[in-house]
């Protein structure tokens, strides 16, 4: 199998945690990084270190090109153009700068912002800064009894009034995929603008931000096994020579005077300060081991596993799982909770298991409200995982009551 040879580039899932082999489902978290990886970033602070932009040197020159050939290869990934490529520390700062630079400036009092309830709290709380400052509406949509959104809400909620639309391709907490097209469509007829949240999209399945028509996407690195502290925006050009910049200092500017500036071209106009040139490399690298493997072997890979462990939950009684309970429409995540046990229980018995599942509200409060409980347990798969750990998920699932003295 593929997945034995992928798991030997990773050397954190060598380790043993609690005497026992590490099976980490925390993926939607943080993915581990291949060696690849470790070795790009690690060759670029040994031979390629310097302030890009800044220096006429060879060292300076070859740090610029490390961070501009990072660019060209996120562009390439998204399927876009270098100069609609911002580079920012994660998902969070990337839809912050569009709240700020984009929402501030350009909506008004009595404009609606539509988002769904499932969104994580960053591309939530931003939107709520803006509509307060500027009297704008929130709108949230709904899903079913299943997680999904159905055509009949998107209809509802986005409308002539609406201005902008904030939705995460893939749920953090349900997995779900939104109807990205359908929403898409509307938002158009209202002339709105699209911003979407790629985080637990990108890792999963190809990303075509020019094929569904988005005005915004962003993502972190540290989601799609790079370095953590680097995040992209992808903004289309007409918008972001709009805008003005989110941050100001060094590196985004054209000329500065005692009473006046000039900012420089995008994308260094949203570029303030120096980049994390080590982990653009460990990003560019993370790409190329992405498409070393192939998104065809990915998703069928981890269909597989979304198969094999919603089965396996489905046998236990006292397991609830939330959202759609198919794999034909899961990406990654499966969100879960054991009959009268507290999520956090679970979590650090599943650890003492060696098996490492996240539990909490996930950034994800208003989901919680809105599913009637206060926090869950969230394992979450990548391209390393293997039916051997959702085997061991599940044995360690059985042993949650026995040791919390409920039976089998």
């Amino acid at each position: 199998m593929i997945q034995n040879k992928i798991i030997q580039d990773f050397p954190a899932l060598l380790m043993q945690e609690n005497g026992k082999r590490l099976v980490y489902l925390d993926n939607a978290a943080t993915t581990q990084h291949p060696r690849q990886v470790l070795d790009a970033t690690i060759s670029y602070y040994e031979k390629d270190n310097a302030n890009p932009h800044r220096g006429v040197y060879e060292l300076g020159a070859r740090a610029t090109k490390a961070h501009e050939n990072a660019r060209k290869s996120v562009a390439e990934f998204l399927h876009t153009e270098p100069e609609e490529i911002i580079f920012t520390q994660n998902t969070t700062e990337s839809l912050n700068l569009v709240a700020y630079s984009y929402g501030l400036e350009f909506i008004k009092e009595g404009d609606e912002i539509a988002l769904s309830v499932a969104e994580h709290h960053s591309n939530l709380v931003p939107w709520q800064r803006v509509a307060k400052a500027k009297g704008a509406v929130l709108k949230f949509l709904y899903p079913d009894e299943s997680g999904h959104l159905t055509d009949e809400e998107i209809e509802k909620k986005i409308g002539s009034k609406t201005r902008l639309v904030a939705i995460a391709e893939v749920s953090n907490v349900l997995g779900l995929r939104a109807p990205v097209e359908k929403i898409v469509s509307q938002a158009r007829k209202a002339g709105a603008v699209v911003v979407l949240d790629c985080a637990q999209s990108v890792p999963h399945m190809p990303v075509d931000v020019k094929k569904l028509d988005v005005d915004f996407a962003a993502f972190s690195s540290h989601k799609l096994y790079g370095p953590m502290g680097v995040g992209v925006l992808y903004g289309k050009k007409e918008l972001l020579e709009k805008m003005p910049p989110f941050l100001s200092g060094g590196d985004m500017i054209q000329s500065v005077h005692e009473q006046s500036v000039t900012y420089g071209e995008i994308p260094r106009k949203f570029e303030a300060g120096t980049r994390n040139v080590g982990g653009e490399v460990g990003l560019e690298a993370a790409i190329q081991y992405i498409n070393s493997i192939g998104y065809d072997e990915i998703m069928a890979h981890e269909r597989d596993l979304m198969e094999y462990a919603i089965g396996k939950l489905k046998e236990i009684p006292y397991v609830t799982i939330y959202g759609e309970a198919s794999a034909q429409y899961r990406h990654g995540v499966i969100s879960f909770n054991i009959n009268d046990v507290h999520p956090h229980d679970t979590a650090s018995i599943l650890d003492a298991e060696g098996v490492a599942v996240r539990a909490g509200h996930h950034c994800a409060q208003p989901l919680m409200d809105y599913l009637k409980i206060t926090a869950c347990c969230r394992a979450s798969f990548a391209i390393y995982n293997t039916r051997e750990d959702v085997d061991m998920l599940i044995s360690g699932i059985r042993n949650v009551r026995r040791y919390m003295g409920l039976g089998n």
